[in-house]
């Protein structure tokens, strides 16, 4: 395959890119709350809250791939990062999280972390050469007020 990074655009995401980013979740095989969390409304409040920043990276104008990147003042995570099937291993997913944690340093934030469900082994590995450790000592709790957050 072609190494293709020197064109690639990474920009901001709008929400009029909604069904787009659904699009890459889906072919990254990506879970998408299509009921909760990821409706097009909760994506739209959480960008105007202003601690989240979802980029797109695009090969002629065509998205390849998306991050999203959230902090809560002191804190960054890294979020949702997807490259579809045919454009992974080119560097793109190593732009995108770079870029993300770029525009958290920008704000202040000094650690940044990751979130990767056990059976996703190529999101580990891709955080792992990163530059991310696990860390070991901590329990990941949730309490989900309804299956769809």
């Amino acid at each position: 395959m072609e190494q293709i990074s020197g064109n690639i655009i990474i920009r901001n995401f709008k929400i009029s890119d909604y069904d787009t980013l659904i699009g890459l979740w889906t072919q990254a095989g990506l879970p998408f709350k299509s009921k909760g969390r990821d409706t097009k409304e909760n994506i739209r409040k959480e960008l105007q809250r202003g601690c989240a920043s979802i980029l797109l990276a695009e090969l002629n104008n065509m998205a390849i791939g998306t991050v999203f990147a959230t902090h809560d003042g002191r804190k960054g995570w890294i979020n949702r990062l997807a490259v579809i099937p045919e454009f992974r291993k080119q560097g793109i997913g190593k732009m995108l999280v770079e870029k993300a944690e770029s525009i958290l340093i920008d704000k202040g934030i000094g650690i940044i972390a990751c979130l990767i469900e056990d059976y996703n082994k190529t999101s580990l590995a891709t955080f792992q050469k990163l530059g991310y450790n696990e860390f070991n000592g901590i329990h990941y709790l949730t309490k989900r007020i309804h299956p769809d957050i």
